[in-house]
This record gives structure tokens, sequence and C-alpha cells, in this order.
């Protein structure tokens, strides 16, 4: 993100989420937002469409699986939901092992949909690997040696 001149967030959310796997093209997540749990899967990515799917799951058997099943730390984010030109942005500012890092993202209805970015967001990042949840969880951000100014260049570039 260029600047945090982001409209007024609508909400504010606290996550941390793990993953009880170590693959690309399945992800088995657990996610905790604020009391609630939820357990999600995200299979393959074919012409820019994954499969997800979601489920709430009991607080307890949550905690387990963050604290006892998953391999790594859970990360975590703050998320604030902004709207902007009539769209809902989820922009995440994570710390712990990806402080430092700010993510912005938005539903397209339609994979030819015409997106135009906010001016106070960065450069588009959907197509970098290093950047989903499921990577950031297995190579935090803080590892890779760069700065967050760092990789907004690389992105623009």
């Amino acid at each position: 993100m260029r600047s945090r001149d982001w409209p007024a967030p609508r909400r504010t959310l606290h996550i941390r989420q793990a993953y009880l796997n170590q693959r690309d093209e399945l992800s088995v997540r657990v996610r905790n937002i604020e009391n609630d749990y939820w357990l999600t899967l995200k299979a393959g990515v074919r012409s820019g469409v994954r499969h997800e799917f979601e489920w709430p799951i009991p607080a307890e058997d949550g905690r387990v699986m963050i604290e006892r099943l998953a391999s790594a730390p859970p990360i975590t984010k703050i998320r604030h939901e902004v709207e902007d030109a009539g769209r809902l942005w989820e922009v995440d500012v994570f710390d712990g092992a990806n402080a430092g890092l700010l993510i912005a993202e938005t539903e397209l209805h339609d994979l030819h949909e015409p997106l135009a970015l906010p001016a106070w967001l960065g450069p588009e990042v959907t197509g970098d690997p290093r950047l989903s949840n499921n990577a950031l969880y297995r190579h935090p951000f803080t590892a890779w040696g760069i700065s967050y100014d760092q990789l907004l260049a690389e992105a623009a570039a």
C-alpha cells in the first residue's frame, strides 16, 4: 500500500490463523476472528478460480487446532474493512512474523471485471505467490530480508 490514508474502517477485526498442511494446491486453515473459529479448505487455482469451503467450528476445537496441531505459530493480523468508491476492501495489517506487511484485497464478481485501484493502494500483487497467507505462514515476511518499501518497488517494476 502506498499510504495508510485509506478511508475510515467500517469494522476492524483481530485475526489469528494457522495451517494444518504445507501444500500450495490445497490449504487447510483454522482461523480465529474475535470469538469465532472457522475451518477452511482452499483447493486448486485454475484460470483464477479457487474452490473454497468454510465451516464454523467450536471454539475449543479451534483453539486446540491452532495451539497443538499447527506446525508453526499462527499468523496474526488486524483486518480493516474499508469502503472506497462503492467497493469493500479488506486491509490486513500483519504483525508477529509478518510485521511490517500490509495487504489489501477485494472480491471480484467476475474474472474480467474491471478494477480501478484506489490512490492509497500500492501495486497489484495478486500474482505474487509469496504473498498468499499460506505462503506467509511457511515463509514469513520478516525472513525475506527486504523492507516493505523494497517489496513495493519490486512489485511496481
